[in-house]
């Protein structure tokens, strides 16, 4: 029987509440885009890296502007500006996702359980969230960097199995609007813990001292939020992947209740544990494989490969923008902790309309031209920042302006590539976590590049402007390869 019959003879394929357990898991996990990624805790580290402020006079304005003087980062002997040094450690994380997400896809589709190993991942960003409330200043900013990192692979592994649920649970005349709907659930959720948040440190709190607690008492919230409401969509979500039949007698490695039993009926414990360790060496030599396989036949197809060779460049800017948005707003526009968590926030509104208007125009105009569309958009977006200057009195709203421009098209672009992508997938197939998994790798590579190159740039010229304006070259390249897709390649008469 063909995966796709099963699924739906199951009740599995197209059920509402399996599908609405995948979408609030979005609304679980988004508040760490939101909070960590995006608004509190970049500020938070800006605020941190910030030795103080002096008064510099524009002879041409006549006005006296506010510039962050900030600490340096010593590593290795040599100090790096924080900023640059936060872009690094972004890097680091995707390139330990990259090493990790193909290794734990095989292992997930051999064993058979991919809701498994959406919990671990979903378990250690959240850890992580809390673990940021021990972040304190200077003396110990690098412990501050690890849960930064270790967060950033729990929120993007659990992406990894999370969006390869997608075509299993959901037919292609409908997976457009239900990827709409994960980020709007996800979009909301982080909207409304961020407006908490925001309440704690911007009225309860009676001092600057009183504040950076009730920070870091929204990266405890974060990390119960995304651990408590994943509850749901654990509860709901089915497992998936192909089950092998001759398997390591005992896991131990995966079950640790198992480790410490002596395990005399399976030869004892240094037997099982030598057949645990040649599996998974076999699984990590095979993931690979199986990477560079699935991604040569991905290739193969014309429209696969435009698609997915726009996705990597498009994505260098759009990942690293998102990343290292709120940065630029407190570094080079020095916008004070109130407005530029207002800003973001209208940013996420901005994103839950523009992921359902994009997804409605797709309707009429493909999903090819919506993304196209997008792209354009994030262009502007990056050429306005490059000419933004502090020393302008303006700046602060012409900052307002771009920053509309990139909520309106951040949600829109992103549900649209997912479930593109997803469309153009060969339709009976029991390999979607592997394809998945090679689309996640694909955009970690992209994020690896892009912040690499960001942060570089912050370290050369001591500023965002130019790190931002490098951003146009790889949209512009995502546009082009976009325009190669072909309209007639899918076999279910979908409008891409």
């Amino acid at each position: 029987m063909k995966e796709t019959t099963a699924l739906k003879s199951s009740g599995i394929k197209n059920n509402p509440k399996i599908m609405k357990a995948w979408a609030v898991y979005d609304w679980a996990n988004s508040v760490y885009s939101l909070v960590i990624t995006s608004t509190i805790f970049p500020i938070y580290y800006a605020i941190l890296t910030t030795i103080t402020e002096k008064k510099v006079f524009i002879k041409e304005t006549g006005l006296w502007i506010d510039v962050p003087v900030r600490h340096k980062i010593e590593i290795f002997g040599n100090t790096y500006h924080p900023d640059a040094v936060y872009g690094y450690s972004l890097t680091v994380s995707f390139f330990i996702v990259v090493l990790l997400s193909p290794f734990l896809s095989s292992l997930a589709d051999t064993i058979g359980n991919k809701k498994s190993f959406l919990q671990f991942f979903c378990y250690l960003g959240a850890t992580s969230c809390m673990g940021l409330a021990m972040f304190t200043g200077m003396n110990n900013v690098f412990l501050g960097l690890l849960f930064s990192i270790t967060a950033s692979v729990g929120f993007w592994g659990s992406l990894v199995f999370y969006n390869s649920f997608l075509p299993d649970i959901a037919s292609k005349d409908k997976q457009d609007a239900l990827s709409a709907k994960g980020y709007v659930y996800g979009y909301i959720g982080s909207v409304v813990l961020v407006i908490i948040c925001l309440v704690l440190i911007m009225f309860v709190a009676q001092n600057e001292e009183q504040r950076l607690i009730y920070t870091r008492v929204s990266f405890l919230l974060t990390g119960a939020w995304w651990f408590g409401f994943s509850q749901y969509t654990f509860k709901h979500l089915p497992q998936f992947g192909k089950v092998k039949d001759q398997l390591p007698k005992d896991l131990v490695l995966l079950n640790y209740k198992n480790i410490f039993n002596k395990h005399k009926e399976q030869g004892g414990f240094w037997v099982v544990l030598n057949d645990n360790i040649s599996f998974y060496k076999d699984i990590g030599k095979q993931s690979f494989k199986e990477l560079f396989k699935v991604g040569r036949l991905l290739f193969k197809d014309t429209n696969l490969k435009f698609f997915l060779s726009s996705f990597f460049f498009y994505s260098v800017g759009m990942q690293t923008i998102f990343l290292m948005a709120t940065l630029f707003g407190k570094s080079e526009i020095n916008l004070d902790q109130g407005k530029l968590i207002a800003t973001l926030l209208v940013i996420q509104i901005e994103a839950i309309l523009g992921a359902i208007l994009f997804s409605r125009l797709s309707r009429r105009i493909g999903n090819k031209n919506v993304i196209s569309i997008t792209v354009v958009l994030w262009i502007i977006a990056c050429l306005s920042a490059y000419y933004l200057n502090k020393e302008n009195p303006y700046v602060e709203y012409q900052f307002y302006g771009v920053a509309a421009v990139v909520g309106l098209v951040m949600g829109g672009l992103q549900a649209m590539s997912r479930s593109t992508y997803s469309k153009l997938l060969p339709e009976e197939s029991n390999d979607n976590t592997t394809y998945f998994s090679f689309y996640d790798v694909l955009e970690k590579f992209a994020i690896i590049l892009g912040t690499f190159i960001f942060a570089t740039l912050i370290e050369k010229f001591d500023n965002m402007r130019y790190a931002a304006l490098s951003m146009t070259f790889f949209f512009a390249i995502g546009l082009v390869l976009i325009r190669f897709v072909k309209l007639n390649a899918l076999k279910d008469k979908d409008v891409l």
